[in-house]
Order: C-alpha cells, then sequence, then structure tokens
C-alpha cells in the first residue's frame, strides 16, 4: 500500500473578500470542513482563517490532485453553508486560491501560524500580510 505525506497550507477567500465569516460561523464552517474532508478521505490537519478567507494545512492524498481537493473543500463547503442557511445571503468562495508545498519540518511552525488567525489580523489586514 503507497503512502504519501506531502503537506499543503492553501489559504483561499470569500468571493469579493466580503467579511461573512464573523466567529460563529467560521467555527461551524471550518469543523464541517474537517468532518467532510475526512468522510472524502481528505487528511485536513488544522483549519481556521478570519472573516474574509480560510487557511487550510492538509496532505494530499495519494488519489486526488490538488485541484480536485480544493474543489471538494470548497464546493462542498460553500454548498452546505448556503443549504443550512448558516449566514442570510449567498455564499461563495472565490474561484481560486493560493497554495504551497510545506516541508516536513515547516509543519509545526504553520500550523502555529493558521491557528494564530485572529491575533494575526488584529494587527494586520489580510491584503496586508498577504503581501509581505
Amino acid at each position: 500500500m503507497s503512502w504519501v505525506r506531502i503537506w499543503i497550507h492553501a489559504v483561499f477567500t470569500t468571493k469579493n473578500r466580503e467579511p461573512l465569516l464573523d466567529k460563529n460561523v467560521r467555527l461551524k464552517v471550518f469543523r464541517h470542513m474537517k468532518e467532510n474532508a475526512t468522510e472524502k478521505k481528505i487528511w485536513i490537519d488544522c483549519v481556521n482563517g478570519y472573516t474574509d478567507h480560510a487557511h487550510c494545512l492538509l496532505s494530499l492524498s495519494r488519489e486526488l490532485s490538488l485541484s480536485k481537493t480544493m474543489q471538494l473543500i470548497k464546493g462542498e463547503s460553500s454548498h452546505w453553508i448556503n443549504k443550512n442557511q448558516i449566514i442570510q445571503k449567498k455564499f461563495e468562495w472565490q474561484d481560486d486560491y493560493w497554495a504551497a508545498g510545506i516541508g516536513e519540518n515547516y509543519v509545526k511552525n504553520v500550523r502555529k501560524y493558521i491557528f494564530r488567525q485572529e491575533a494575526h489580523h488584529a494587527k494586520k489586514k489580510f491584503q496586508e500580510s498577504w503581501m509581505n
């Protein structure tokens, strides 16, 4: 049996970067993302974000490409948000995403960065941190 450990740090934003993910919404959505990913045999180590974006640390499976993995995570979560009326208006993720491979030695640092998103964005806006 094949064993694959390819770590990816992925970031994706709400459509037009609308600040639709308040703290309660984030908790529900990110919990659901992890549960749904597990059902689809996608390993999400951690997921967190801020009002207009999400960060995921995930490990690619041997069966799914990065684009298919992201499609399953983003597409299903936006469908779930709308179906369950988690927010008052139609929810969409931006089509694009950012992803980078992470070496095993950096997993702890990326995990820490993802878990500290609220504190991070209390100091810097997403646009500023993205550019730096």
